[in-house]
């Protein structure tokens, strides 16, 4: 049995892609191990799935042990000692330590790697490949690199990109395999780096059969039959999610849902609470990925509002999109390319211009206003079901494992 050592920046709670990709191959006959970050109250530093796939984690400072936990998301994804706001020269230590933690981390996701004997190492997203890189050289194994984004035009990584830049020219040529999310994508990084195409494998989820049920309007008592609006999702910048809550001024008569969490969460419910849209604008906390295709299937429209911020904005197709479609959802998105692609193929819904609050607007309405034509977006989607689904890609990724282990 081949050992496959995964490596993500996470605590690999609800990370969904890099789930289904270790579910695969250990299905194929491997045995793969995850190693990812704990968050001490929160997650277990060794654990074995359901499906047999092993989790390793390691804390993401030597420090937590010291410090008294704090039941926060991002500290979760974090874990890095506390810094409080004061002087510039306090602020500089924060840095240090949050810098030394980082490369402490490092150290012992590399230790674990080498320790778990792989077959072969495969990174998730450009700021752990160098860890994945050392390690592979240190084991005498072959590197596979998922990339996730375009991380060198990205939102948050722009301050950044130059090193991203160097990192991925240098190591991605000297990957045996590499993988991306879409044709776009592909194309981009066959370009730029000079490489074979990597295999797109889209965000797509497992083929559920979720059935419609009431779930988000019992969860949140909401008290009147309108259509259920759904965001599902990071709460980052980029994505539209202010114009989206601006918008629901727009349209009367809905209800606006936002399920997951991130930074522009308490932005955005200020938001609602300003515009005197707090009644019909909820949020739901980040669900346990086994439990959101039943929240889903409980809404009636998807949105997809993500707005031409970057590069990496502009050649995706979103896990969102494909979720929405295996739930049966009409969809409203924005008009980029990958998205476009896929929603006029399948007939799923209406686009909208990116960054347009009218055309947003617009959108929504016809399909508020229009319970005949949801039903035909809506059975639409079932169609299309049963092609956008991780069953209908899993092999290409099984295929390319044969491949690099041959090799």
């Amino acid at each position: 049995m081949s050992t496959i050592s995964m490596i993500v920046w996470n605590d690999f709670l609800n990370d969904a892609r890099v789930l289904k990709e270790a579910q695969t191959l250990q299905a194929a006959g491997h045995q793969v191990v995850v190693h990812a970050l704990h968050a001490p109250g929160k997650t277990s530093e060794r654990e074995t799935l359901e499906s047999g796939v092993k989790v390793v984690r390691v804390a993401s400072s030597p420090l937590w042990i010291f410090r008294k936990w704090r039941a926060n998301p991002d500290a979760a994804e974090t874990a890095e000692p506390a810094v409080a706001n004061g002087a510039g020269s306090r602020r500089m230590v924060g840095q240090l330590l949050s810098i030394a933690a980082r490369t402490w981390a490092h150290i012992e996701l590399t230790y674990q790697l080498v320790r778990s004997r792989p077959s072969v190492i495969h990174a998730h997203d450009v700021n752990v490949l160098p860890t994945a890189w050392l390690a592979a050289v240190l084991a005498r194994v072959p590197l596979v690199y998922d990339a996730h984004e375009i991380s060198t035009d990205r939102e948050g990584y722009k301050s950044f990109r130059r090193v991203v830049g160097w990192v991925e020219k240098t190591l991605m040529p000297r990957a045996v395999g590499t993988i991306t999310t879409t044709d776009a994508r592909a194309k981009f990084f066959a370009r730029a780096y000079g490489i074979p195409r990597p295999l797109v494998l889209q965000n797509r989820p497992r083929l559920t059969r979720a059935a419609h049920s009431n779930r988000i309007r019992d969860e949140l008592q909401l008290d009147k039959p309108w259509p259920i609006i759904l965001y599902q999702g990071g709460l980052q910048q980029g994505r539209g999610l202010p114009r989206l809550v601006e918008v629901a001024a727009s349209v009367p008569d809905a209800w606006f849902v936002f399920i997951g969490g991130g930074r522009q969460e308490g932005e955005l419910r200020h938001l609602a609470e300003q515009l005197g849209l707090a009644e019909r604008v909820r949020f739901i906390p980040t669900v346990a990925l086994s439990e959101l295709p039943d929240y889903t299937a409980s809404a009636d429209i998807g949105v997809q509002p993500i707005e031409n911020t970057c590069l990496n904005h502009f050649t995706t197709d979103s896990n969102k999109l494909f979720e929405y479609v295996v739930a049966g959802l009409p969809v409203v998105a924005s008009s980029l390319p990958e998205i476009s692609k896929v929603v006029r193929r399948y007939d799923l819904g209406i686009l909208t211009t990116p960054g347009d609050s009218e055309s947003l607007a617009e959108a929504l309405n016809a399909l508020v206003q229009d319970p005949a034509l949801r039903t035909r977006y809506a059975e639409n989607a079932g169609i299309a079901s049963q092609h956008l689904n991780w069953e209908e890609q899993e092999q290409a990724l099984v295929k390319l494992y044969e491949r690099v282990l041959a090799g």
